[in-house]
């Protein structure tokens, strides 16, 4: 009731009676009074005014349920939100979910991860209040070989979700990650569970680095945030709320063909590797080419100085720069 409370101040123009918050929830004066009370602990900045009503004047930067809840409005992203304070990887609780049967759109989402990961095994670091660390479970009925370009379409969510952030220009370093100026601000890692022929579950996990003030010298030539680009502290439910709306229109897209028939311009159109020579470092062998982009399997096509183009596997290797990260 919380939840459906905040939504209802929300979509307010300014103030909202009580009686009319009772009218449309079906609830009495004194429940509303109760609930309204219990917003502000939370950090909601709430004005009771004689004869106006009650109105937000302002909003914690927090992730709960009742927060992102209030913020949706999607056909199934996040029909399910679990919160944490502190957590050991949202992937990895994502995946508890998804075990014990949890539907497609369940999200977890935390304040901290102790033990965040990234690609390859790689510790992902996730400082309290300052970032979105958050998986989802997807549940397509597609080919496990096609999962994999779903961690395309969620770098494609991500760009739309901060794209109107003044001074934030975005772009996708293939195959998932999103840089600003050079410098990474997000990662994304697809797990997946499947069959021989049939996908059981995909966990996506996104953590973007939103108001982190400070790196360590060791990433800070190539890890950013979206305050050090912008000098912004940004709400950080809004962001999610927004990647919601794009993940569902863009895998809406996906499914209808299971690649990425649908969505290659889009992605190419903000592939940063586009016309950059890149090394492509796999287990067998290294070669450097010249990127041109990826194809309808979300494969990066490379031309080698022998004229030919190879079909780079999203997973299998390693892309970089010849100069740098990117």
């Amino acid at each position: 009731m919380k939840t459906k409370i905040l939504k209802v101040l929300r979509n307010a123009d300014n103030y909202i009676s009580g009686q009319s918050i009772c009218n449309e929830l079906g609830i009495s004066r004194t429940a509303v009074w109760k609930y309204m009370n219990q917003l502000k602990a939370d950090g909601y900045e709430i004005e009771a005014t004689q004869n106006k009503g009650y109105n937000v004047t302002k909003y914690p930067d927090v992730l709960t349920e009742v927060e992102l809840g209030s913020l949706f409005e999607n056909e199934f992203f996040g029909n399910k939100i679990y919160f944490y304070n502190e957590i050991d990887s949202t992937n990895n609780e994502a995946k508890k979910k998804a075990e014990d049967g949890a539907t497609q759109g369940t999200l977890v989402i935390t304040e901290f991860q102790n033990s965040g990961r990234g690609r390859r095994g790689k510790k992902w670091l996730s400082p309290s209040g300052s970032g979105i660390w958050m998986s989802f479970v997807l549940k397509p009925a597609i080919h496990p070989y096609g999962a994999s370009m779903i961690t395309l379409v969620a770098a494609l969510s991500v760009v739309g979700a901060l794209k109107n952030i003044k001074g934030l220009e975005c772009n996708i370093k293939w195959p998932n990650d999103i840089v600003v100026n050079g410098k990474k601000i997000c990662g994304i890692l697809t797990e997946m569970s499947s069959e021989l022929d049939a996908v059981n579950y995909v966990i996506i996990g996104v953590g973007i680095n939103v108001n982190i003030t400070e790196f360590d010298e060791q990433i800070k030539d190539i890890a950013s945030s979206v305050f050090l680009e912008t000098g912004l502290m940004i709400k950080r439910s809004q962001v999610v709320a927004d990647f919601a709306k794009y993940f569902e229109k863009y895998y809406s897209i996906f499914m209808q063909t299971q690649d990425m028939s649908g969505l290659i311009e889009k992605y190419n159109g903000l592939l940063v590797n586009v016309g950059r020579e890149v090394k492509i470092n796999n287990i067998n062998n290294q070669f450097i080419g010249n990127a041109i982009g990826i194809n309808e399997k979300g494969e990066l096509l490379v031309k080698k100085k022998d004229g030919s183009v190879e079909k780079v596997i999203a997973g299998e290797v390693s892309v970089r720069g010849l100069y740098g990260y990117i």
